[in-house]
């Protein structure tokens, strides 16, 4: 009889359907929500944990700790490997770096955040939720991750952002974005339009504008932009997400022609699906949904927020010394189908 390693939360889903106890229990789990195994084939490579940050608040962390302890005859196991993939901290790679990082309350943004705060940077955290931020800050000793509540948006905010930031910036993640409601051009409203423009494209377009004076002068600087699947394709998304991450990746390459030899670099990384729960505006497109729908069944699988982030600060950092103007897909590859 195969031997069975010991499940612990950071197990895969995969690893817990396949386990003779840990499967009857996620199914359980599965049935008393309504769902069924299917619904997590895209991401069975992630940590189980990985579904209390999935669920938005729906799943308390109560529920995880619950199954560990179940399966494992009421005893907590230490955390052996699994097939899920661990984030991997290089301590010091930021000491001394002052980093821009919007969309910090939350998915991509706080995981980016946090990496660099851990490893030794100063972050100037952006969000427009000013609790989040709050909260997220006070996990870190204090002055090391400096919230700035703003909408990306508006250029008084950006302004505050730049004060916040002091004499020195030495990088900016462009995180911040939104989702459209999957609508192809002949049913996109001006509201959808100019809300997810305004917020993935101009918003990236103004606050690297209002970095890119001190870096000038400092001589150095590297910016990271979050494009997307949806920048180098067609048929990831709807009209607006698709036109504004395609302007990302033209404003990106645009960039470092220009300033690379200021010594700034300015990259995108190109994310596929990525577990973090975004919400869609209410009322998505049927027509978009159904056309989209075929295409989006091939994404490899999800991403965690802290795998995005490992591809942002690798750009962000000198180790990325000798990389500008790429996009680069991190998309477990996606873009090579």
């Amino acid at each position: 009889m195969a031997e069975h390693k010991a499940l612990t939360a950071n197990s895969t889903i995969g690893e817990w359907l396949d386990h003779p106890d840990g499967g009857p229990l996620v199914r359980g789990l599965l049935a008393q929500s309504g769902a069924s195994e299917e619904t997590l084939e895209p991401i069975k490579g992630l940590p189980l944990q990985q579904l209390v940050a999935l669920s938005q608040g729906q799943m308390p962390q109560s529920v995880v700790d619950d199954l560990v302890l179940k399966v494992n005859g009421g005893v907590m196991p230490e955390e052996t490997e699994s097939g899920a993939w661990t984030e991997q901290v290089t301590a010091g790679r930021f000491s001394g770096r002052t980093i821009i990082v919007t969309g910090a309350a939350s998915g991509i943004g706080r995981a980016t955040a946090s990496r660099i705060a851990r490893e030794g940077g100063t972050v100037v955290a952006v969000d427009i939720s000013a609790d989040k931020l709050q909260e997220f800050a006070g996990t870190f000793p204090e002055g090391q991750v400096v919230p700035v509540a703003a909408d990306v948006t508006k250029q008084d905010d950006l302004d505050r952002v730049i004060a916040a930031a002091g004499d020195r910036i030495d990088g900016l993640a462009n995180v911040a974005g939104v989702n459209d409601d999957f609508s192809p051009l002949h049913e996109t409203s001006d509201q959808i339009w100019d809300r997810v423009i305004g917020i993935n494209l101009t918003g990236v377009f103004k606050l690297t504008r209002a970095v890119l004076p001190k870096m000038l002068e400092a001589g150095r600087g590297s910016v990271v932009n979050v494009a997307s699947e949806a920048g180098i394709r067609g048929n990831a998304s709807g009209n607006a997400y698709t036109v504004s991450k395609h302007g990302v990746v033209g404003l990106t390459r645009s960039a470092a022609f220009m300033y690379g030899p200021k010594g700034i670099r300015v990259n995108a990384v190109a994310p596929g699906g990525v577990a973090t729960g975004i919400p869609f505006p209410p009322n998505v497109s049927e027509a978009g949904s159904a056309r989209l729908a075929p295409f989006q069944q091939m994404i490899p699988g999800l991403a965690t927020a802290e795998q995005l982030a490992a591809s942002i600060t690798f750009l962000l950092s000198e180790d990325g010394t000798n990389i500008n103007g790429v996009v680069l897909p991190s998309d477990g590859g996606w873009s090579v189908q």
